[in-house]
């Protein structure tokens, strides 16, 4: 596990660095209150946890047999041989033991030419077709627009699973699950059996009539029709079939999701008895609600086959948040694993002087070693999926979390240690396996050696034209290149002011903290007259960024559309974040001349480079 002079036995730092290289003390209050939660780890821990090594690697261990996923047993004596096979494999050593030993390449699958794509929320993607969001079906048309631009790839917001109640949960960062898909996002007419049904097609696309995405009237419709196809369809042989192979992992997340429409959202609410999964109580209420259980997991069945026909030769880079709720689904299965009391944050920056609790409860490391990182593995493996590319937000959340106690403010926290080595040779694994590229949100303070890690790995940087201070040209070649991000600032709203006039409305900072902002973010737009339109701009932004060489460049769809709102603006609770859809239907986006613009500036600057 990595750390620093101040890291203690628990893995906590008694000292952080801001982004000025200013040192702050964690109070020891703070300290002895995460010693406390974090606990002592078995004796035997360092017997019995996960070997993470790479083929050639030496054990530090005497020998045994390794039984290997494929069944073939092999024996070894201290070391991997260096053809040994990459995998989930088991130790056994001579004295009876058994360990898990995961063998990693050591560094992520990439591809070998330069591309570019367009970034896109994709519950704001309404087309005509669309039940009130952007669905799986209109991301199937921004693809085949993508595929026909030229583009390489396309980088959704998470699509993880909510609560299946009727107060949808806004935030794509705050699943309950990050294993599952969100049905919200299904095309219902194109699912299996909807023929069978009356849809009322009509009055499912008069919920995109509103200015806003109300996910509650949606969800409302979608699940009542979805249960009407159901209970007409069933799914037939192809899901019986389908969920018999996804086994244990899937029966726990219908069985949660069944429990949620009774007993609501939090499973510490619940009756005692369905609190904990594999209980006599929790099996006796799966056999009374079976047509429930079976139904939510009929709704992933037709995800997977959507977004797979979504997807179809398209590397699709899908965003894995850093953690989901805590009442959740995933929380629910691992509740052992994970801290209780403290939630993962930042501390204050000079973003946000407050510091940022998200509300996700962190895993305990030593605890996530012992569970043999089956928590980290199945994320990351269902994240990556099917489509080719995964970014992980906040990748400094590999090497350390800030935790912030349940009873204090973002500031009373403190940074806790992971073991960074081990968890960027699973994601190597993974991504070596499915032949998925890795990128790492790597933005806001970042610690001295993990973008030398995360390049050690194979694991791509992520760049910012409002960020950087170098010229477009100089930055990394392994890395996403782009202009902004959801929390950030469009071109448009940049330009026009009509962002920070939004922000000074929301409170977010005073006038002088807004404007200085502002005019930071626009000393990186150079070359543009004080009276050039936002349109301009845009096209400016676009031409500094094809300057980059990294191996991709991604434009968003809101700033290729001239949008002047971000999708996010932190801090701002009375703004209808995450609900604001974007202002050109899906099927007038192939044909919008400022979009079609930005897709000849990012094609010719990949173009350009190939020639150079």
């Amino acid at each position: 596990m990595t750390g620093t002079p101040t890291t203690d036995h628990w893995g906590i730092d008694a000292s952080w660095l801001d982004a000025l290289d200013e040192e702050h003390e964690v109070a020891q209050e703070t300290i002895e209150k995460l010693r406390e939660i974090i606990g002592t780890p078995p004796e035997d821990l360092e017997g019995r946890a996960p070997i993470v090594a790479r083929p050639g690697d030496s054990l530090e261990v005497e020998g045994g047999e390794v039984i290997c996923e494929d069944g073939e047993v092999r024996s070894i004596a201290g070391s991997l041989p260096a053809d040994f096979p990459l995998g989930y494999h088991w130790l056994q050593s001579a004295d009876g033991r058994r360990r898990r030993l995961i063998v990693s390449p050591g560094r992520c699958w990439l591809p070998e030419q330069r591309t570019w794509g367009w970034a896109v929320q994709l519950y704001a993607a309404r087309s005509q077709d669309s039940w009130g969001i952007g669905d799986l079906g209109d991301l199937r048309s921004i693809r085949r627009m993508a595929a026909g631009q030229g583009a390489g790839f396309v980088l959704i917001n998470p699509l993880h699973a909510v609560a299946p109640i009727a107060e949808q949960e806004a935030s794509p960062y705050l699943p309950a699950t990050r294993r599952f898909l969100n049905p919200i996002y299904l095309r219902v007419p194109e699912v299996p059996g909807a023929d069978a049904v009356d849809l009322e097609e009509d009055a499912g696309r008069a919920l995109s009539d509103g200015e806003l995405i109300d996910r509650d009237a949606v969800w409302a419709r979608k699940r009542e029709v979805l249960m009407r196809i159901f209970f007409a369809h069933g799914g037939g042989e192809a899901f019986g079939r389908w969920r018999e192979e996804q086994g244990q992992t899937l029966q726990d997340w219908a069985t949660w999701a069944a429990i949620t429409e009774e007993h609501g959202a939090d499973w510490h609410t619940w009756p005692e008895e369905l609190r904990r999964p594999g209980s006599k109580a929790l099996a006796a209420y799966v056999e009374r609600h079976g047509a429930v259980v079976a139904f939510h997991a009929w709704l992933q069945w037709a995800l997977e086959l959507q977004f797979a026909a979504a997807t179809d030769g398209m590397t699709v880079i899908q965003d894995l948040p850093i953690g989901f709720a805590g009442g959740g689904a995933d929380a629910w299965t691992w509740q052992d694993v994970l801290a209780d009391g403290v939630s993962v944050g930042a501390p204050p920056d000079a973003f946000n002087s407050t510091g940022q609790d998200w509300g996700s409860p962190p895993l305990i490391p030593w605890r996530l070693r012992d569970a043999d990182y089956e928590p980290f593995i199945q994320s990351i493996r269902a994240t990556i999926a099917g489509a080719g590319g995964l970014r992980i937000d906040h990748v400094m959340g590999l090497f350390r979390l800030w935790w912030v106690p349940r009873d204090g403010t973002a500031a009373d926290g403190a940074y806790v240690r992971y073991p960074a080595e081990d968890l960027l040779d699973i994601v190597a694994l993974e991504s070596h396996r499915a032949q998925a590229l890795v990128v790492g949100e790597d933005l806001g303070t970042v610690e001295n050696g993990v973008r030398e890690a995360m390049a050690e790995h194979g694991v791509l940087s992520y760049r910012l034209l409002w960020f950087e201070d170098d010229d477009p040209a100089e930055w990394p070649a392994e890395a996403m290149a782009a202009i902004t991000t959801h929390d950030l600032p469009t071109v448009a709203g940049l330009w026009s002011g009509a962002d920070v006039e939004e922000q000074r409305e929301q409170g977010t900072g005073t006038d002088v903290e807004l404007e200085r902002g502002r005019s930071s973010l626009l000393e990186h737009l150079p070359g543009l007259a004080d009276d050039a339109t936002p349109e301009q701009a845009v096209e400016q932004a676009h031409r500094l960024l094809a300057r980059a060489p990294s191996l991709l460049l991604s434009a968003t769809l809101d700033d290729a559309v001239g949008e002047p709102r971000r999708p996010n603006m932190p801090g701002a609770d009375d703004r209808p974040n995450w609900s604001l859809p974007l202002p050109v239907l899906v099927e007038d986006l192939p044909e919008h001349p400022l979009l079609r613009q930005v897709a000849r500036t990012l094609a010719e600057g990949v173009a350009g480079a190939a020639t150079d």
